[in-house]
């Protein structure tokens, strides 16, 4: 989460002060009539929100009775800020402000989609997303290489699954090494950050060797 200093929350404070104030000053000038429309326009927005949010399959959405109330809420507010701005600077500013709105809202919306996109993308860059080696029958050279790899792929943006699916394999990496020279292993661990040394300047095992029944069957 950003860290905003101590301008950008006075503007975010003082912009909602000021449209709080809208909203009083609309939601008086509405009346009776004019506040069922709105509330009721609110009730509308809040179904359609709680419709939308039941039906996405992705995890970490919020739930549908929140969906379905922030929804209402920022709906009525709104409503009732375009009226006050309607009543206090006249029905023109008022129609600049929710074209404001709109376009600030579709240019977020713009740059989220383009950074989910970008990291969807993300997975199928690298070489990582194949079919990888099964570290037991791999050489340590080629456990080192591995290692300084998915190394270098952590430090790219991606997705949480394919961040998840490097950290495994790192995990065997680290394993079949500790295996084969457990004392180069642990003068390994003790050069320093793993990032920074090579595991195969200490690592001296070797891949074990096929089983000769397996060979004579493949024959």
């Amino acid at each position: 989460m950003p860290v905003r200093g101590p301008l950008v929350r006075f503007l975010i404070g003082f912009g909602l002060a000021c449209a709080a104030v809208l909203a009083v000053v609309g939601g008086i000038a509405l009346r009776g009539p004019g506040l069922v429309a709105v509330c009721v326009s609110g009730a509308l927005a809040g179904c359609v929100a709680a419709g939308v949010a039941r039906e996405t399959p992705r995890p970490g959405r919020r739930s549908v009775l929140e969906s379905a109330g922030q929804a209402a809420a920022v709906t009525i507010g709104a409503l009732l800020v375009v009226s006050g701005t309607a009543v206090l600077a006249g029905g023109a500013v008022a129609l600049l402000l929710v074209g404001l709105a709109a376009a600030g809202w579709a240019a977020r919306r713009w740059v989220r989609d383009r950074r989910e996109a970008a990291l969807r993308a993300v997975p199928s860059a690298g070489s990582w997303a194949g079919p990888a080696v099964a570290v037991d029958g791999a050489s340590t050279a080629t456990l080192g290489e591995e290692w300084r790899r998915t190394g270098a792929e952590l430090q790219r943006p991606l997705a949480p699954a394919a961040r998840q699916r490097l950290v495994a394999r790192r995990a065997q990496v680290l394993d079949e090494l500790e295996r084969r020279d457990p004392d180069g292993f642990a003068r390994w661990l003790a050069a320093g950050p793993l990032g920074s040394a090579d595991p195969t300047g200490f690592v001296r095992g070797t891949p074990p060797h096929a089983d000769p029944s397996t060979e004579t069957e493949a024959a």
